[in-house]
């Protein structure tokens, strides 16, 4: 018996099904049952020890639920800032740090890429100080200097998504850095060579040569990033609890997170988590299919 089932282990037919079987199991565990779990709350209004089947009745709610639409507004808003900031100056950086201009290159790296290893919640707390509505927090004592009263940062719409912009391009710059230098040390010099030999400028190899080999890495970091800013959260509860005052900083997932469990409404909330799965979902794959990607993978 034992000798069989040594047998059956090292069969080249059966091995690669033991090598993938601890992922599909992750996948099934983690990722398919909580996903028809989620489907199968959604339609269904949830109280303690009870479950009662209402259909798309969670649904026909958040068609007229204002708020919601707040949070969709606010999230999609948060998510095309940080894209306009988290692919252009990364990509800067990462040429910058690939050229023989900058020295210290390993340092820079370091110091960029530290705040993504700082906890959002410390990370939360410090830019909560710096934007603290009293007069000796950081930024009131920045605009003091060119004669300005003192803000109450966040309780401004546009205030306060200037602090959740900037904690997330100080949180995740350095790691955009690093997929960007990743995708540039696989460029072939060779073509650099041969744009040189050609009479080529630096602006022309970078626009003709390192931008377009760059765009399956471009495309990727689009793709998290996208992902990142629809499922923020944590920023917003750290700097000013869920939503802000009048959800001002609002989004779905602290709107899922309000209504599932603050309010303990669990039906509801994973209605919301479905729209928002959805929601991801399209954007992703219009963004794909615009940038060529599913065309090329057809093909």
């Amino acid at each position: 018996m034992k000798r069989s089932l040594t047998g059956i282990l090292y069969s080249w037919k059966v091995a690669p099904y033991v090598f993938v079987m601890p992922f599909i199991l992750s996948f099934l565990v983690f990722w398919v049952y909580p996903l028809f779990s989620a489907v199968k709350m959604s339609l269904q209004d949830i109280l303690p020890g009870e479950a009662t089947f209402v259909g798309f009745e969670n649904f026909a709610k958040l068609l007229k639920d204002r708020t919601f639409f707040i949070a969709v507004g606010n999230s999609f808003l948060y998510t095309v800032l940080t894209i306009v900031f988290l692919i252009p100056f990364p990509l800067f950086y990462a040429v910058l740090l690939d050229s023989n201009f900058v020295k210290a290159k390993g340092f820079i790296k370091a110091v960029l890429y530290l705040p993504a290893l700082t906890s959002v919640v410390v990370s939360g707390i410090i830019f909560r100080l710096m934007f603290s509505e009293m007069p000796g927090s950081a930024m009131n004592k920045i605009i003091a200097l060119f004669g300005c009263p003192p803000i109450r940062w966040l309780g401004i719409k546009n205030a306060a998504f200037f602090a959740l912009i900037l904690i997330c391009c100080w949180r995740w710059t350095g790691v955009n850095m690093l997929y960007f230098l990743s995708g540039l040390k696989a460029i072939d010099t060779g073509l650099y060579e041969s744009a040189e030999i050609d009479g080529a400028t630096k602006a022309q190899k970078l626009f003709f040569i390192t931008i377009p080999m760059l765009k399956p890495t471009m495309i990727y970091v689009l793709t998290i990033s996208i992902y990142a800013g629809l499922a923020m959260f944590m920023e917003v509860y750290m700097l000013m609890g869920n939503g802000g005052p009048r959800n001002i900083a609002l989004t779905i997932v602290g709107y899922l997170y309000r209504r599932g469990i603050e309010r303990n409404q669990l039906g509801y909330g994973n209605a919301v988590g479905i729209v928002l799965l959805v929601l991801a979902l399209t954007v992703n794959t219009v963004q794909l299919a615009m940038t060529g990607t599913l065309k090329q993978k057809k093909e």
